[in-house]
């Protein structure tokens, strides 16, 4: 039964009828109308101190719950802030619902007051918009805007609302389901092709599997393992797999790419059949396949512009990863691959000792340490730069979530991240790695874990470099370093003190266990400031 309330309360139950619990915003007068509906919502909001770590923080917890999340800005501003985390979400296909004010709709095209082309300048960056101008149409958009961003390759979508739409009132029904003539994603995998993956399997002498982030979002992680562990097939990873598998599993390997581990990269070169689980194989990762004329592929994904776009496919299959790999697993043979195995497993435990440094920490030793004490429940995000690769190469997660931005490489993802993360699964110890760099990109969003009771724990690697692109200039531009040096930055323990927040500083190796332990045992937000020599290397 329908009764009149206004567009911003019905955008508001249309919230609560999709179960969302939690959303990640910054309000302005545009959008005002709905947090004012919003006050009388059950749904949490998060307050964060920029725009685009909503979304950022909508990004984590999308990873964890596997639905869609919501953030929300105003309009002009607040809305182009969104831009950057709306990229992120999209090139690593995070279902998210963003939801922006818009000026009155008399008011468009006219460039008032905070007024910008939202929809327009999104445009490349979402899996579809809309700028709603009927208000009778947001129960049937909003259900559109949450099947279209969860479903089929998951991505965001965005909804624009002006400020005299919101106000005006409506006939309000939720529909329980939507039919859209032009999108129909399909999920199961077509027969003889599962036929054809089976066939090539049994042929192989050197298979191999890489997943991808789409493993995740299909909700396919154990089917992964379980397909991998009957077929006898070695799995490596693209960085959005990582924690697919367990680390400590006898047929995991590791990360391949430009900055990946030796073992998976000798592997790749090796195998005669390499198996893509949603991977889109991209360029960083590219560099570890060298196109042979005897390398069979199989590429299992749900968007078929990904299979064959950067890597020639001998079995193509278009399908959702959970019910294609189903259907696989009622058709897959045990396999054998016993020497295969071995020699890659001996490959892998070629493990070379962390050199001491006199000016720092050896990141890779740090993490190592990191690893050896998180629970089996954990989030370990991290940020974009040399600790990206450090974490991604080090960390052991037996049971936890690594949770990084990839496609895009955008630095300033991880504390957000984390923090929408921690509100997803509180239960869970929830840790941000990022640099020195890459955190004053963030810091601001320690106020929003103290305002909301979330104890996202960061870890800081200082070298006082922006030290990916410092390495970059040091290997292209005969050590030309310019604009990589960050003097001027704070003492990050006492900018943490500053808020309330306790952390300490590891100087040195010997001094990293105790306070790792103190933040891992600390219920409250906690920094560490690690110093890392100004040179170290990304590969380590």
């Amino acid at each position: 039964m329908s009764h009149k309330i206004t567009a911003a309360e019905a955008l508001v139950k249309c919230l609560e009828a999709e179960g969302i619990k939690t959303i990640f915003g910054y309000p302005g007068a545009a959008i005002c109308p709905f947090y004012n509906k919003l006050i009388d919502s059950k749904i949490e909001h998060i307050l964060v101190r920029h725009e685009a770590n909503a979304g950022h923080a909508a990004n984590g917890y999308a990873r964890l719950t596997g639905k869609p999340a919501v953030c929300v800005a105003t309009s002009g501003p607040g809305a182009t802030n969104l831009i950057t985390a709306i990229a992120t979400a999209f090139m690593d296909s995070i279902p998210m619902v963003v939801i922006t004010g818009q000026v009155c709709t008399d008011q468009i095209g006219r460039d008032v007051f905070q007024e910008a082309d939202i929809t327009g300048a999104a445009q490349p960056f979402v899996k579809h918009s809309y700028l709603i101008k009927d208000a009778a149409l947001i129960p049937e958009t909003v259900k559109k805007a949450f099947y279209i961003a969860g479903t089929g390759r998951p991505g965001p979508v965005l909804l624009d609302v002006p400020m005299d739409v919101q106000l005006q009132e409506i006939e309000f029904s939720y529909p329980e389901s939507v039919e859209i003539s032009s999108y129909k994603p399909k999920c199961e995998g077509n027969k003889l092709q599962i036929k054809r993956v089976v066939e090539t399997i049994k042929e192989a002498g050197k298979p191999l599997i890489c997943a991808g982030g789409g493993l995740f979002n299909a909700g396919a992680k154990d089917l992964l393992q379980s397909i991998a562990e009957t077929a006898n097939i070695p799995v490596i990873c693209t960085m959005m797999g990582i924690s697919l598998m367990p680390h400590d599993h006898p047929l995991f390997l590791g990360m391949i790419g430009m900055h990946g581990k030796s073992a998976p990269n000798q592997a790749i070169s090796e195998c005669d059949l390499l198996i893509l689980l949603g991977a889109r194989v991209g360029d960083r990762a590219v560099t570890a396949i060298k196109n042979r004329d005897d390398l069979k592929v199989i590429h299992i994904d749900i968007d078929p512009a990904e299979i064959g776009k950067n890597l020639p496919v001998s079995v193509p299959v278009v399908g959702d990863l959970k019910a294609v790999l189903t259907q696989l697993s009622e058709v897959i043979e045990r396999g054998n691959n016993v020497e295969w195995i071995s020699y890659l497993q001996d490959l892998k435990a070629r493990k070379s000792t962390p050199e001491l440094h006199k000016n720092g920490v050896n990141p890779a030793a740090f993490i190592d340490k990191l690893s050896r004490l998180l629970p089996g429940k954990c989030v370990v995000s991290a940020d974009v730069g040399q600790n990206q690769i450090w974490t991604a190469n080090n960390i052991k997660l037996n049971g936890g979530r690594f949770i990084t931005s990839g496609g895009m490489g955008t630095m300033g993802y991880s504390v957000p991240a984390a923090i929408g993360a921690k509100s997803a699964v509180p239960e869970y110890e929830v840790i941000a790695v990022c640099g020195d760099g890459s955190f004053q990109m963030q810091s601001m969003e320690l106020a929003t874990m103290l305002q909301h009771g979330i104890n996202v724990k960061v870890i800081i690697m200082a070298n006082n470099r922006l030290g990916m692109v410092r390495e970059f200039q040091t290997n292209n531009y005969e050590d030309r370093q310019t604009a990589v040096f960050l003097d001027g930055s704070p003492d990050f323990v006492k900018l943490a003190a500053a808020y309330g927040i306790e952390g300490e500083y590891v100087n040195e190796i010997s001094e990293a266990e105790k306070a790792l332990k103190n933040l891992i045992k600390s219920d409250k937000p906690y920094i560490l400031q690690v110093k890392v020599d100004e040179n170290e290397k990304s590969v380590i």
